[in-house]
């Protein structure tokens, strides 16, 4: 018995320093894996940030987009205005052609007339000159008597008639040539400018157009190149969420924590606002959009198994099991009174029942990863007459 003892405390010696060669190893292991955490915060902080950036970025495109789509309508408007314009003009210049037309053959049929008209003063200018004019003293001279008179006054007088009547109208078909000839020429050409101006400004618009739709199709193919940077942002910050969940469960593994058997509740965390914290943890999800949609509380980091407190006194209004809360997992609210509620999801397992009175710091469940969540951490959220309001502002 004597020889046994040194064996014995050798052996115990070796024991201790075995365990303190592990402890010595987990240890060194827990600070590499919470510097491995610090490290994916770190990072997943950045590509919020990022996310930020861009989804402005991207609302600031969307902006210019619709105001250059409101441009193109304009314009767009502007064209068909023009157009309705340049198709009357071009109706009134098929008109003023069409009389164009009946004007030249009029004018031609005048022409015909003003011919044999001139032909015909020429025959009568030749008669005159070969015959000569008779005055009036060689008619008085040469009459027989006043019926004879009489009648050579009236032939003269017809004679003279008629050479002024064909003069006046070679003279009038003269002018109205001449005025037809103008008038037309006039209308054509105001027509036919109107027509070259309005053409113009339609290719104006067009080409202001195309240069407006072409900026729009770059902006579209901007945006779109924002969108896809924006999801594989999204994609990067979910694979971090995962794997700062699965960090801090391998930290909480090594450390001895499992979901199976529930850790004590520990000291109550006290803040500035009316509400205890429900369970003492780093918040890695704050209130506020997050990947696109709203995000209505915070997530606070702890190990599967974790008690859970209610935030204040009050009643259990709601008490729903995974499958029934739509991603919440186990999820329960508690109503304080005042239009003041809290909410806490992902439980593992409840600890009241529904109706049931609470204090405040009374356990009533336990954190777990139950419903739509990448690792252990319980969701907190705070509503104000039924509306999520962010809970850092009350704990």
């Amino acid at each position: 018995m004597v020889k046994t003892r040194p064996a014995l405390a050798a052996l115990l010696g070796a024991v201790a320093a075995a365990l303190l060669v592990l402890l010595a190893a987990s240890a060194a292991s827990a600070e590499d894996l919470e510097s491995k955490l610090d490290a994916k915060e770190a990072k997943l902080a950045k590509v919020h940030e990022r996310h930020g950036v861009l989804t402005t970025t991207i609302s600031g495109y969307k902006k210019r987009i619709s105001k250059l789509t409101g441009e193109v309508a304009a314009l767009r408007g502007q064209e068909a205005a023009v157009r309705a314009r340049l198709d009357a003009k071009q109706a009134e210049l098929d008109r003023a052609v069409a009389e164009l037309g009946v004007a030249k053959k009029r004018l031609v049929a005048m022409r015909a007339r003003l011919k044999r008209a001139l032909v015909a003063l020429r025959e009568r200018l030749v008669a005159i000159y070969e015959t000569g004019t008779p005055d009036v003293l060689s008619v008085i001279v040469g009459a027989d008597g006043y019926d004879d008179l009489i009648d050579r006054t009236e032939y003269l007088n017809h004679i003279r008639g008629m050479d002024e009547a064909v003069v006046g109208r070679v003279r009038d078909l003269r002018d109205q040539v001449k005025r037809t000839v103008f008038r037309l020429r006039t209308a054509k050409n105001r027509i036919e400018a109107a027509r070259d101006a309005i053409a113009a400004e339609e290719r104006a618009l067009a080409g202001a157009r195309a240069a407006v739709q072409q900026r729009q199709s770059a902006l579209v193919r901007e945006r779109s190149g924002r969108v896809a940077a924006l999801k594989k942002i999204e994609s990067t910050e979910e694979d971090l969420d995962g794997d700062v969940a699965a960090i801090q469960a391998e930290l909480a593994a090594l450390l001895g924590e499992t979901a199976s058997a529930p850790l004590p509740a520990g000291p109550i965390r006290y803040g500035s606002g009316q509400l205890i914290w429900p369970v003492d943890g780093p918040v890695v999800s704050t209130f506020g959009m997050r990947w696109g949609r709203m995000h209505e509380g915070i997530d606070i980091a702890v190990p599967a198994g974790t008690p859970i407190r209610a935030a204040a006194s009050g009643s259990v209004i709601l008490l729903q099991s995974d499958g029934e809360s739509g991603g919440y997992g186990n999820f329960t609210c508690l109503d304080h009174g005042g239009g003041l509620q809290t909410c806490y999801a992902h439980q593992s397992s409840f600890a009241v029942g529904s109706g049931q009175s609470v204090s405040q710091g009374d356990v009533i469940g336990y954190v777990g990863c139950t419903g739509h969540c990448l690792g252990d951490h319980l969701h907190f959220e705070v509503r104000i007459s039924g509306a999520p309001t962010d809970p850092l502002g009350y704990l």
